[in-house]
């Protein structure tokens, strides 16, 4: 079970602390439990509750009419909306709920009815990326189990997956691009959303995936003299080693542009040699295999 701050509400939720404490006082829409030193936390079911709630007021319907609403109700009308509205916000919230329950089948649903409402591409710009962000904050704090995480993972997987098999395949004389994550590096969602980016504007692709050993990088490097090298850091290399490996796969790869994204990156900055490219997001990194 979930153990939240009201701070931790706040952030999944889009309602603000104070906010969440009048209602909890003058409506009774939650009721905080405490621990044994008397800190206030909150359950999964408060959680659930305070998103659709939030989903329901921020669609015009006064928390007057709300707290009249048994929870049963509460869900059908959210479920309802979502169905009519084209809000980003109200599906972030409803794949959050997804998550914390496990419901695949509620998952799956949502995204394929997403893919085909938006695009593949377009659904995980604008919906998936933001909502990992969001859920960044249940990672931080403790409140994913290890099993919601692979749960997670393994569904929007399958769907990248499909996305980048239904894409034809390069000609010979396109450009080539190696798509790789280090030693240890096991964060591979954003590398297979890169992977469907360069496949789709006719690069010729080869995906080594996660934890790739430096000495078959640079062996399929030898063989193929890509064009790009295309990487992400999220943990891996550690901070004291990441200036050292990029320099090393800069050199030993000099012929190719190395573009790197990730985490690890914005903690620690790092001087780039003139062959690595640092980029932000995959519409950068469209931009980049462009040129």
């Amino acid at each position: 079970m979930g153990k939240y701050s009201i701070k931790e509400l706040e952030r999944l939720s889009g309602i603000k602390a104070h906010t969440i404490r009048i209602w909890e006082k003058r409506h009774q829409l939650i009721e905080p439990q405490r621990t044994k030193t008397n800190i206030r936390f909150y359950s999964d079911d408060d959680l659930k509750k305070i998103i659709n709630i939030s989903v329901l007021n921020n669609n015009g319907v006064k928390i007057s009419r709300i707290v009249k609403l048994s929870l049963d109700e509460i869900n059908k009308q959210v479920a309802e909306l979502s169905e009519k509205q084209n809000s980003i916000d109200i599906y972030i919230e409803q794949l959050i709920v997804a998550l914390v329950d496990m419901d695949e089948e509620q998952f799956e649903k949502m995204l394929g009815h997403l893919t085909i409402k938006f695009g593949f591409e377009k659904m995980i710009l604008e919906i998936i990326y933001p909502f990992l962000e969001k859920i960044g904050v249940l990672w931080l704090t403790n409140n994913i189990t290890p099993a919601q995480e692979h749960f997670i993972t393994h569904l929007i997987r399958q769907k990248m997956i499909v996305a980048i098999d239904a894409l034809p395949l390069a000609s010979k004389g396109a450009s080539k691009a190696i798509l790789f994550l280090p030693e240890n590096e096991l964060h591979e969602l954003s590398l297979l959303f890169y992977y469907y980016i360069t496949k789709k504007k006719g690069i010729r692709t080869y995906y080594l995936g996660q934890t790739v050993p430096y000495t078959a990088l640079k062996s399929v490097y030898d063989l193929h003299q890509p064009d790009f090298i295309i990487t992400s850091f999220t943990t891996h290399p550690r901070s004291a080693e990441l200036q050292k490996f990029v320099d090393k796969l800069s050199a030993d790869c000099a012929g190719a542009k190395i573009l790197a994204s990730g985490y690890a990156l914005k903690k620690t900055p790092i001087s780039a040699p003139s062959n690595v490219i640092q980029f932000a997001n995959a519409l950068e990194l469209s931009q980049l295999v462009s040129i």
